[in-house]
């Protein structure tokens, strides 16, 4: 520390101290940063001392706020108990009146370059906090956030959404892969829902979210699926890829099984990720259908499928159209009309639509020449290209 800077500013301490009683912790924000000094607190007493003052009743900027800090880091503490958290950030909101007493002595002692006395609170706090829960203050992803509100005396606590990537095959059929948002509040989540956007939990979506929602403490679990399938269809193999968003989770460090059973649906390997994809995945399905004719089948009628490989199956959707393509496929009749069809195709073909010929060129019905319907199809595999 320069001893010619230190004693200017012991003078110009001298001065702002006969018209307003400052603590050691306000001192010491104020000429911190010329002097190069990480602890406030202490170059403030260092100063007092040098000027031979004791410490006022009350401090003209912070109202004795700064002595009080301690205190309410453990009411942040205690508001946080049920939360994992490894990084997190403090915001705090002051009395108007702190930031315009601050603000004055800037001003009218011309005082540049100081940290504002918010910033010196929810520095001196995230110290505070860190010593005593093991943690790092990250200030652009932290996994939760602290409002200190000394306004009304309250802690807000908003801990990050937790990202989650993983699998589910579906054992059973009659189980609809998506839930009903609840009505009252079209998913948002209410009281009548307890907040979790859903109040039956009776489909795949409905399994998967009551699991997350217990098994992490979270307020939502919103997953984004890749793909889908009817009530009536199974998903075997290697599952179908999901994505989940917990909203509020209270824990976030759990060790899961790579295979969780939730009675007909299976979740499989579960990991944290940093961002859900916003670009659709490109991804491929191994399908199973189960195929009823109009009429009896030729068996030289079927074929013409093998040409389904060579040509891409047009989707029309009103004024604009999207091109699929199969990659292999195996067919057998199993009566006379009707035919199992195992194919890899792209991913987002739909099925049933492919096969009566509803705005689909070419399909299974125009290639057999009779109307068709797929009766049943099964998810024997799906492939992402990540």
């Amino acid at each position: 520390m320069d001893a010619k800077t230190f004693s200017a500013v012991v003078e110009q301490t001298r001065k702002i101290l006969r018209e307003h009683p400052l603590c050691d912790h306000c001192i010491g924000r104020m000429f911190a940063g010329n002097l190069g000094m990480k602890s406030h607190r202490r170059l403030g007493n260092k100063i007092r001392s040098k000027l031979k003052q004791h410490p006022p009743r009350t401090c003209y900027v912070c109202k004795n706020l700064m002595s009080t800090l301690e205190q309410q880091a453990k009411k942040m503490i205690e508001a946080s108990k049920d939360y994992q958290f490894s990084t997190f950030l403090i915001g705090a909101i002051l009395q108007p009146s702190i930031h315009d007493r601050d603000d004055s002595i800037r001003s009218k002692f011309r005082l540049r370059g100081i940290t504002s006395i918010k910033g010196d609170v929810t520095r001196e706090l995230g110290k505070i906090l860190s010593r005593k829960t093991r943690s790092v203050v990250d200030y652009h992803n932290p996994d939760i956030v602290f409002t200190m509100d000394f306004k009304k005396d309250f802690c807000e606590i908003k801990p990050k959404a937790l990202l989650l990537q993983g699998r589910y095959t579906k054992q059973v059929r009659d189980l609809p892969q998506k839930q009903k948002p609840c009505d009252q509040c079209e998913g948002r989540g209410c009281f009548v829902c307890d907040f979790h956007g859903i109040r039956e939990f009776n489909s795949v979506e409905g399994k998967v979210a009551k699991f997350f929602i217990e098994k992490f403490g979270a307020q939502q679990a919103r997953i984004t699926w890749i793909g889908s399938e009817d009530e009536s269809s199974l998903v075997l193999g290697n599952g179908r890829p999901f994505f989940a968003k917990l909203v509020n989770p209270h824990k976030r460090q759990l060790r899961l099984g790579k295979k969780i059973d939730l009675r007909g649906v299976s979740i499989l390997g579960i990991r944290p990720i940093n961002k859900i994809p916003s670009d659709p995945v490109r991804f491929r399905t191994v399908v199973e259908m189960k195929i009823e004719a109009e009429r009896d089948l030729e068996p030289a009628q079927l074929g013409k499928l093998a040409s389904l490989v060579e040509r891409p199956v047009v989707l029309y959707e009103d004024s604009h159209h999207h091109k699929k393509s199969i990659y292999s496929i195996k067919f057998k009749q199993t009566s006379e009309n009707t035919l199992s069809v195992k194919m890899e195709s792209d991913g987002g073909l739909p099925l049933k639509r492919f096969v009566a010929g509803h705005q689909v060129e070419p399909s299974i019905s125009s290639l057999l020449e009779t109307n068709c319907r797929c009766a049943q199809f099964d998810f024997n595999k799906i492939i992402t290209s990540k």
